[in-house]
């Protein structure tokens, strides 16, 4: 009696029918695409995930594209001074500076056809070897459009702003943390992870 009990425990599918099938649509796969983290999609089902959400692996979040944003069109500058950061003695400053200008909402945001309320906005870095290597990511995700969009101020409530866009810079050179400002130990490796979470690295 046990045995037979044992073996009617055992599911009817074999291990290897797990892997058959598509985690988004759960059927079997159509046109499988593997990607480098070595999930696998059918192709219809990654192209929908990816026109949502990005070249971003449905499942594990690695990026295996260039993300493109909808950030308004606008400037970034930056420029070195002398004066050290609270955290950062030995080294200066770098201040980089925003700025977008008001202009008319595209399909890419939330109400094309409207006008858009522009922003300047400035951020510091240490002057250093890792702010230096931030300083180029962060032009990196400027370029790809990630830095801002366009939406309902968090501040204020308006709509129709741009607005930063989940990327953390520290806009005033002190108070800490809770001022957005320095020090703040842990704030480089952050905003590291952030951009990595947008495929910036």
């Amino acid at each position: 009696g046990s045995r037979v009990r044992a073996r009617r425990r055992q599911p009817v599918k074999s291990k290897n029918d797990e892997g058959d099938n598509c985690p988004i649509c759960l059927d079997k796969f159509t046109n499988k695409k593997q990607l480098n983290c070595k999930h696998e999609f059918c192709d219809g089902c990654l192209q929908r995930s990816m026109d949502s959400n990005g070249p971003i692996c449905p499942l594990c979040k690695d990026v295996y594209g260039i993300v493109v944003g909808n950030q308004p069109v606008g400037k970034m500058t930056s420029n070195k001074t002398s004066s050290s950061l609270p955290g950062f003695p030995g080294c200066g400053t770098i201040t980089i500076n925003y700025n977008i200008p008001s202009g008319t909402q595209t399909t890419k945001h939330p109400n094309p056809g409207q006008k858009y309320h522009g922003i300047s906005r400035t951020a510091y870095l240490p002057d250093n070897n890792d702010g230096n290597e931030v300083l180029m990511l962060l032009r990196k995700a400027f370029n790809q459009q990630l830095i801002f969009t366009v939406g309902t101020s968090r501040t204020t409530g308006l709509e129709n702003q741009v607005t930063w866009n989940d990327i953390h810079h520290k806009t005033s050179i002190s108070g800490g943390p809770e001022r957005f400002g320095y020090p703040d130990p842990s704030y480089l490796s952050r905003v590291r992870e952030e951009l990595k979470a947008k495929g910036i690295q």
